[in-house]
């Protein structure tokens, strides 16, 4: 493998965009060609990086010879265009979510498994330093006891999201970090969806998880808020985490030795606990998601985030609109994947 490794990127949308100011920031590796079927995102792109251009990513996969390529390209074009690198041996960051349904999901796994292919799901959020800093907090026992995760990913509807609706898009993000932060899966969901503003699919989920050890999980994913929020509070037995994903800050409330109200206005009763504020060193996810699947590349592996924690995710977030379908609590089972 070169000193450099040559990259591909396939998609260069909002979060292809992103992509490509990192990949040509970097001194490790040679963006070496992009794909995109729109003729003035290419143009941009090409000006900026001096990478070939391709309407459809397979062919570039045909053409070049690649170390690695990156899938930015919408949801429903991840299974094809991750499959045929796969197939050609070549690792593989996707990002989130892995792909539109299970069964396409578990295929990439599967396949990865098979040729022994690198298959890193692109969760951002893993990568937050606070959300990082806060899987560090709970590991060294900071609560004894998880009661309950709670998450608010809300804001604007994006025009740009037609193809899939809020649950697969966005909560897929939530049940990942949930599941990473309880160090468990859930055994049975619940939902409620509502569709407002989207042509097509949901633009509302709220989710009900239920974990083994009793923790409950709970997630307001919407894109009808004027505002963007992106908020996790943890609550467990010596007292409450929260992060705020996009101020990148961690705080700690532990509840008062004596539970003496203070008033509001002279009449409204409430509780005061005592927050401090947790160190956290900000730094770019995207920078560090790029850092660990190009480490991994060269390492031979594993990812730090596989390909089948992904297939996890896009399992849970179907889950929950079959919950909300049929109006009553899913059980979770296992996405098998066969072993080759």
């Amino acid at each position: 493998m070169s000193a450099r490794l040559r990259v591909g990127l396939a998609g260069l949308g909002s979060m292809g965009r992103n992509h490509l100011r990192n990949l040509a920031s970097r001194d490790d590796v040679e963006l070496v060609a992009v794909a995109d079927p729109s003729e003035a995102a290419l143009t941009a792109a090409t000006d900026q990086v001096p990478a070939h251009g391709y309407g459809d990513p397979l062919e570039l996969l045909e053409e070049e010879r690649l170390d690695a390529l990156i899938v930015a390209a919408p949801t429903t074009l991840h299974h094809r265009i991750a499959l045929a690198a796969i197939d050609r041996c070549i690792p593989v960051l996707v990002e989130k979510p892995l792909a539109t349904t299970v069964a396409e999901g578990r295929e990439l796994v599967e396949a990865a498994d098979r040729r022994g292919v690198l298959l890193q799901a692109g969760h951002i959020e893993r990568f937050n330093p606070a959300v990082l800093a806060l899987g560090e907090r709970l590991r060294g026992g900071a609560l004894s006891r998880i009661f309950s995760i709670k998450t608010l990913r809300a804001g604007p509807f994006p025009a740009r999201i037609r193809d899939v609706g809020v649950a697969v898009d966005l909560a897929t993000h939530d049940v990942d970090i949930m599941c990473h932060l309880a160090g468990a899966r859930p055994d049975r969901v619940y939902a409620e969806t509502t569709q407002h503003i989207h042509t097509s699919h949901e633009d509302l989920v709220f989710g009900l998880l239920h974990f083994p050890r009793g923790t409950v999980g709970l997630l307001d994913v919407n894109w009808l808020t004027p505002e963007k929020q992106r908020t996790i509070t943890v609550l467990g037995e010596e007292g409450m985490f929260r992060v705020d994903y996009l101020s990148q800050t961690l705080t700690f409330t532990r509840g008062t030795a004596e539970l003496s109200p203070t008033y509001l206005d002279g009449y409204a009763p409430t509780f005061a606990g005592e927050t401090v504020q947790l160190p956290v060193t900000p730094a770019e996810p995207l920078r560090r998601e790029l850092d660990a699947f190009f480490a991994a590349v060269r390492s031979g592996g594993p990812a730090v985030i596989p390909g089948s924690d992904g297939l996890w995710a896009v399992a849970l977030a179907n889950l929950l609109l079959e919950a909300a379908a049929a109006h009553r609590p899913v059980a979770v089972h296992p996405p098998e994947v066969a072993r080759a």
